[in-house]
């Protein structure tokens, strides 16, 4: 057993495995059709592996909230008042399996690896975002950066939790800190300029989180940054920020504030619609991906748009979907993780994963709260990845110990 990551090498199935997960992780950030494809093939490297190796297939404790998730979702789905189609919608489920995948691919050292790969990767992202909104001109509401994705709300996501790892081996990790320290601050530039303040909130969080964990000391800092951001922020960028907390109109808007002041109070109409869509269908909601066919019917009477696919809330869309008990189970998921990273963080293997990890699901979370993050692939793709990272990292190094 080798005793860097305890795991065999020399076998050409072990490399391509490890080699399609690297590449997988690269290209989450890069093409959802090229991660697709990878992680189809890493999937069959992997099973591959465990059959031929005859081994048995071992996961961290959160996977099993999560397995009962995507029972409970598969029971939703039966329920649905369109099964067919929460059926089909119900094949993102699969992406669980990054999970088990990951934690056997990528343990001991060969966590770090994955870790300056999605670093790497985020700051190749930064820079074609920061290109889109200087040169191209992605700096409007209906035009803004999205990196080589096709979705701004799906690019700010990722670059928030990307600035979470970031930031955390800067603080957390002795050593090499330099090049993290310029990347997390090109990867908060292009989030700025996506304008997305979900992704603002959650980055903040995060960040904030990993600042007390490390020194208190460190919110000194806070003023100072804020200072700097409404210097150099253009005006409509800032204008974004201040209507966070604006829900009524006022004399003399821009046309930014304005868009985001109707947003504000669509998002407090999803709210009360999903709370109605929970009244009627607490145990098994109306089905994976129904919200959208019964928003009119349900739809309160201050909402600003006509129609919604999604409610702009994790919690409220997971009980609307899928019923209370699968919102249960979801909080299940979500402090076993704590938990067991405020555990990690005090281990001697590379504890900057668990603070990281502490920080994405802090991100998550708060920008959770307005918008569906969870439910978005390629969010989810790169989240599930960074999860696992430090359990993977801790049983690597707990292997290598015992082959001492």
């Amino acid at each position: 057993m080798d005793g860097v990551d305890a795991l065999p090498r020399g076998g050409a199935l072990e490399r391509a495995a490890f080699v399609s997960l690297l590449l997988f992780t690269a290209s989450v950030q890069i093409s959802i059709a090229a991660a697709n494809i990878l992680l189809a093939l890493t999937a069959i490297l992997w099973l591959a592996l465990v059959f031929t190796r005859q081994e048995r297939v071992e996961v961290p404790r959160m996977f099993w909230p999560l397995a009962a998730y995507a029972g409970m979702t598969l029971i939703s789905a039966a329920f649905s008042i369109d099964p067919r189609i929460s059926i089909i919608d119900s094949k993102q489920l699969v992406l669980f399996a990054i999970v088990p995948i990951a934690y056997r691919l990528l343990r001991g050292d060969r966590t770090l690896t994955a870790v300056d790969v999605i670093i790497g990767v985020g700051a190749v992202s930064a820079a074609i975002g920061i290109v889109q909104f200087g040169i191209l001109k992605f700096d409007v509401i209906g035009q803004r950066p999205r990196g080589a994705l096709g979705m701004y709300m799906t690019y700010s996501g990722q670059l928030m939790l990307v600035a979470c790892v970031a930031a955390s081996r800067v603080l957390f990790r002795k050593g090499d800190r330099l090049w993290p320290l310029l990347v997390l601050a090109a990867i908060v530039v292009a989030l700025t300029t996506t304008i997305s303040r979900n992704a603002w909130v959650g980055g903040c969080v995060g960040i904030g989180l990993l600042f007390m964990m490390r020194d208190f000391r460190l919110f000194a800092l806070v003023p100072v940054l804020a200072a700097l951001f409404f210097a150099f922020a253009p005006s409509h960028i800032s204008d974004r920020l201040w209507s966070i907390f604006q829900i009524r109109d006022a004399d003399n808007q821009t046309a930014t504030t304005q868009a985001s002041v109707l947003s504000n109070r669509d998002r407090i109409a999803m709210a009360k619609t999903g709370l109605h869509i929970i009244k009627d269908y607490p145990l098994t909601g109306v089905g994976p991906d129904m919200v959208i066919q019964v928003y009119p019917v349900y739809r309160d009477k201050s909402a600003i748009t006509q129609l919604n696919p999604h409610l702009h809330n994790v919690p409220l869309q997971i009980a609307a979907e899928r019923g209370i008990p699968a919102l249960l189970i979801w909080l299940w998921f979500v402090v076993t993780v704590i938990v067991d990273f405020v555990r990690l963080r005090r281990s001697a293997a590379e504890s900057f994963l668990a603070h990281a990890g502490l920080a994405c699901v802090a991100a998550m979370l708060a920008a959770g709260m307005f918008e569906h993050n969870f439910g978005d692939s390629e969010f989810l793709m790169l989240f599930l990845l960074l999860i696992t990272l430090p359990y993977a990292a801790v049983k690597g190094h707990l292997r290598k110990d015992a082959s001492a």
